[in-house]
């Protein structure tokens, strides 16, 4: 967006934005999907103590469970990741273009924030099935001699006959607020960008932001993004994990409102419990982010 911002607005299409979103969401996906596993282990009460640290954590899981534990579950999210990913820059944009009250206004970061945080809250409709699903697959502790496996479809069925349609958005409070996060996540792009010094042979005439930054900037820019993102909600992330790993709203399970889930957590662990995993998540959430932010604009690029 930058100095430009206006004419991408108006030049980019809904189904180039959801197309690029999708191709940078996979790429993501499959970059930082280890860590996310890792994360998910260290936030499930039931196996969190069995992991020091996260490098311990993530040899322990490749030493027991081969590489294969690290992607397990995979198939959920790459399946709706990708497009709910283009899902999220294009409600992103039309959000966006909504505020402005004409076609060659450069937004504020604050509209950008809120374009960001009413994105992540319309996608949560879709994440929180697919992330529960995963959750279960991430938090099963199998051994390389395993011969029972849970696949996808098990896990479905499974949530389908015990719960029906309202199982599968077990935690969708939680994963509102935590993806409220896109407002940082987006600003943060864009407020780099937007600081980010510019040599004599950038910032010409082209209009996408590929051909006006080096690739230096999108890449930082990409990896301040996955930091705020996740640094300004992280703790809901930790009580939507601890909702939906487990399997129950019974009223003796403390896990079972995202209210009950935050202050049992808190009384059994203290407030450091609200940052458990997070370190997985950052180091996860920079390669990740630094390749999803420059592969989607390589994309636009590409298509202009």
């Amino acid at each position: 967006m930058s100095e430009h911002t206006e004419n991408r607005l108006r030049e980019i299409s809904p189904a180039l934005d959801f197309f690029a979103g999708t191709v940078a969401g996979m790429v993501a996906l499959v970059v930082g999907y280890p860590f996310d596993t890792v994360k998910v282990r260290f936030q499930s009460p039931q196996i969190a103590s069995k992991y020091r640290s996260t490098l311990h954590a993530f040899f322990t899981i490749v030493r027991e469970e081969r590489i294969r534990g690290l992607y397990r579950g995979i198939a959920a999210p790459l399946a709706g990741a990708p497009p709910l990913n283009g899902l999220v820059f294009s409600t992103y944009r039309s959000l966006l273009q909504a505020q402005l009250g004409h076609e060659h206004t450069t937004p504020t970061l604050t509209q950008i924030n809120l374009a960001g945080a009413g994105s992540g809250i319309i996608s949560s409709l879709i994440t929180t099935p697919a992330e529960l699903v995963k959750i279960h697959q991430q938090s099963l502790v199998r051994t390389s001699n395993s011969i029972a496996l849970l696949r996808d479809r098990d896990v479905i069925i499974h949530i389908w006959r015990n719960h029906g349609l309202r199982g599968f958005y077990r935690g969708i409070t939680a994963t509102a607020l935590r993806d409220v996060g896109y407002g940082a996540y987006f600003t943060a792009y864009e407020a780099t960008l937007r600081h980010w010094p510019r040599s004599a042979f950038e910032g010409g005439g082209e209009d996408s932001t590929l051909a006006r930054h080096s690739i230096a900037a999108l890449l930082t820019a990409g990896g301040m993004a996955g930091v705020a993102g996740w640094v300004v909600t992280f703790p809901f992330d930790v009580v939507k994990t601890r909702m939906q790993s487990a399997t129950t709203a019974a009223p003796t399970n403390p896990y079972r409102t995202t209210w009950s889930t935050i202050v049992a957590s808190y009384r059994s662990e203290g407030s450091g419990v609200f940052f458990r995993g997070l370190a997985p998540t950052l180091i996860r959430a920079i390669p990740a982010n630094m390749v999803m932010f420059t592969t989607y604009e390589a994309v636009v690029h590409l298509a202009s």
